[in-house]
């Protein structure tokens, strides 16, 4: 019995700011945009790969109070709220293509003593996301 990922979720504050990120600093394609009112749930993925990124409103339950909202956004905007790692085959190279596409550098490329070579970024909601060398 094969076992894939196949979506994991982050939060976003602002639809356009991920997409910017992810689909064109990043180049994932964009596999759905659903909106309902104001709330918008896009699903990203790199090109070719099955596993998928839904970048989701922070809160959608309308039992949660306008105090526990802030918490969630404060959490999301200290990167403490939603994580993700990925992989590539050219580290040096896309961290490149991320600083020139100004996004928010967390970790310059480096070996770590836990034996990975990676680097971190926030993306625009907030969400820290390590990338290692394959």
């Amino acid at each position: 019995m094969n076992i894939d990922i196949h979506y994991t979720f982050l939060p976003h504050i602002d639809a356009e700011a991920s997409l910017a990120f992810y689909r064109d600093a990043l180049g994932f394609e964009v596999r759905r945009d659903v909106g309902y009112g104001d709330m918008r749930w896009i699903t990203v993925g790199p090109v070719g790969s099955a596993t998928s990124i839904v970048l989701r409103p922070p809160v959608v339950d309308p039992g949660v109070t306008d105090a526990e909202k802030q918490v969630v956004l404060d959490l999301i905007a200290k990167g403490s709220y939603g994580a993700v790692t990925l992989a590539t085959d050219d580290l040096d190279a896309l961290f490149d293509k991320l600083v020139a596409a100004g996004a928010d550098v967390i970790s310059e490329p480096a070996d770590q003593d836990y034996g990975v070579r990676d680097c971190a970024f926030r993306d625009p909601a907030g969400n820290l996301l390590r990338i290692n060398q394959k």
